[in-house]
């Protein structure tokens, strides 16, 4: 947490609201989000119990599962959400645009562009918080094995046809949601409490309703006040007001309410199997649907606050505008959804539940990358993110004082102006330590000097205002001629902002090709001739 976060947090704490920890939105918020507010069995974190979904903030569609033990009603329930999640993920595959892209050439082994067919748009999938990422990743994990009875007509409980590719789709979502910076599925708590500090804990934070009583309580009551009543008030009933955002359930509504609910659906159900006749089997049948309504309305009371809840907390984040960068990140995002189409496409087997070592280390390295690029992508983006990097001492801003140009030895001199920065920060600035510069949207490097003082290059404070006279050379981004090109260089009075850290990260070492994998991490794959044997069964593959 850095300083400025923890400011706002006691700020947040002193005046009852929250207080901004950004001044622009650092994700893409995509105009059509598919909603997803699941719900499940308490004690069975992968039994699914209901959830509202869709794109229509005023009519969203309920799924529920009147009785979660029951297998073919789970099935049921992940049909419906096929149906639902699938025609939308489909509307994105087909609308593409041309775009570049560097591939090594077979033969050769050279970089070269080829242009590729890139999804002009991607779909957006939003839950309520932290939880639902995990929920999404699990369903995704147990459904994406299922056979079908067209894959293998001897399969006991075959699932319906599109459960599996479901589970493809949840579990990429659910992949990707691990990438810092990737945008396709969010959590509404975390993007809040990305731009808004509370007076509460970053757990506490987790839970939907008190988070936007910080944000936005309601009239004029503290946001402390509102946040309280939000997590802890019941009604006469013993019930919570304000439900928990999911997908668990509050205790005293599982033990008063759903418990009760789903016995009573359980006996209308019995009773209607042993019905004798027709007129009978008819009455029973009215009872089994009254019974089975009575869950489904007790799960809409459970999700519809929370559902509201979520599509307020957009409404404030579109509020903000969105930062300079977050469109290239969505680009990334746009070219892993046109990956993964493709992968589907060509007939490629679902991901495997365990990745061999050689992907298990690209992805970390992949995530390393993506979180210091996301990092520098927000503090440049950002005043009042660059502002905590500055009190860390990875940044300084300050006034151009004197330019001095000077040139590189050599039978090519090439130009290396002197630039003195009037700074008051405090930056960690050792011998020759390079610092970075947004010149264009692109990076410029300069190399620290020394401090200036009253002779010459020294150190202290040579004025004795607390402000540090830093001296820079700058080293590229200036053209190849022997002149700097204009606008190149930063002349006397600019107001300029360096950071010690790089605005674009590196890749690292190449990995082996999985076929030469050392035997201490995992060794090559065995004989391609060869049957796989099939991951061992757990209990997170069975819902």
């Amino acid at each position: 947490m850095s300083l400025i976060t923890t400011l706002a947090r006691l700020e947040a704490v002193s005046s009852g609201r929250a207080r901004p920890v950004a001044t622009v939105r650092h994700r893409h918020l995509s105009e059509r989000p598919l909603v997803f507010v699941p719900l499940t069995t308490a004690g069975e974190a992968g039994a699914p119990l209901g959830a509202l979904v869709g794109t229509d903030r005023h009519a969203p569609r309920l799924l529920v599962v009147p009785q979660p033990r029951d297998r073919d009603l789970r099935f049921a329930f992940l049909a419906e959400l096929a149906d639902i999640v699938l025609p939308y993920v489909d509307a994105y595959t087909d609308t593409v645009e041309a775009a570049e892209r560097t591939e090594t050439d077979p033969e050769t082994g050279k970089r070269v562009k080829v242009v590729v067919d890139l999804c002009a748009d991607a779909p957006q999938l939003i839950v309520p918080s932290r939880a639902g990422v995990d929920f999404v990743r699990l369903l995704g994990r147990s459904m994406r094995f299922r056979r079908t009875a067209e894959q293998d007509p001897d399969t006991p409980h075959p699932a319906p046809p599109r459960v599996p590719l479901l589970g493809r789709w949840l579990t990429h979502f659910g992949e990707r949601a691990r990438m810092p910076g990737s945008s396709l599925l969010l959590a509404v708590t975390d993007l809040l409490a990305r731009h808004w500090a509370t007076g509460q804990s970053s757990v506490e934070d987790q839970h939907l309703g008190s988070l936007l009583a910080w944000i936005d309580p309601p009239g004029d009551e503290p946001g402390d006040v509102a946040a309280h009543r939000a997590e802890l008030a019941r009604d006469a009933d013993g019930q919570l007001l304000c439900p928990p955002a999911g997908p668990a359930t509050d205790p005293a509504f599982d033990n008063k309410l759903l418990a009760p609910a789903i016995e009573a659906y359980d006996r209308a159900r019995s009773a209607l199997a042993a019905a004798e006749d027709g007129l009978e089997a008819d009455d029973r049948f009215g009872a089994l649907t009254a019974a089975e309504q009575r869950v489904r309305d007790l799960v809409e009371s459970r999700t519809r606050p929370t559902w509201d809840a979520v599509w307020h907390g957009l409404d404030l984040l579109r509020a903000l505008p969105e930062g300079a960068h977050v469109p290239d990140r969505w680009t990334r995002d746009r070219w892993s959804f046109t990956a993964h189409r493709d992968r589907i496409t060509a007939g490629e087997p679902p991901q495997p539940r365990v990745d061999d070592a050689v992907t298990a280390a690209n992805k970390l390295a992949a995530r390393e990358r993506e979180q210091a690029r996301l990092d520098a992508q927000e503090a440049l983006d950002d005043p009042l993110v660059m502002a905590g990097r500055r009190l860390a001492g990875e940044a300084f801003a300050g006034e151009v004082t004197d330019v001095v140009m000077a040139y590189s030895e050599g039978r090519r001199p090439s130009p290396r102006p002197l630039v003195t920065v009037r700074t008051e920060d405090l930056p960690h600035l050792g011998e020759r330590a390079k610092v970075y510069r947004s010149l264009g949207g692109k990076p410029q490097a300069a190399e620290f000097v020394g401090h200036a003082g009253r002779d010459g290059i020294g150190t202290g404070d040579p004025d004795g205002d607390g402000n540090v006279l830093v001296v820079l050379r700058v080293l590229d981004k200036m053209g190849r001629g022997k002149e700097p090109e204009p606008g190149s260089v930063p002349e006397k009075g600019d107001r300029v902002c360096f950071t010690l850290f790089e605005h674009d990260q590196r890749g690292g070492a190449k990995l082996p090709d999985p076929e030469e994998t050392p035997w201490t991490h995992g060794g090559p794959p065995g004989d391609p001739e060869a049957v796989p044997l099939p991951d061992p069964l757990t209990e997170e593959d069975v819902l």
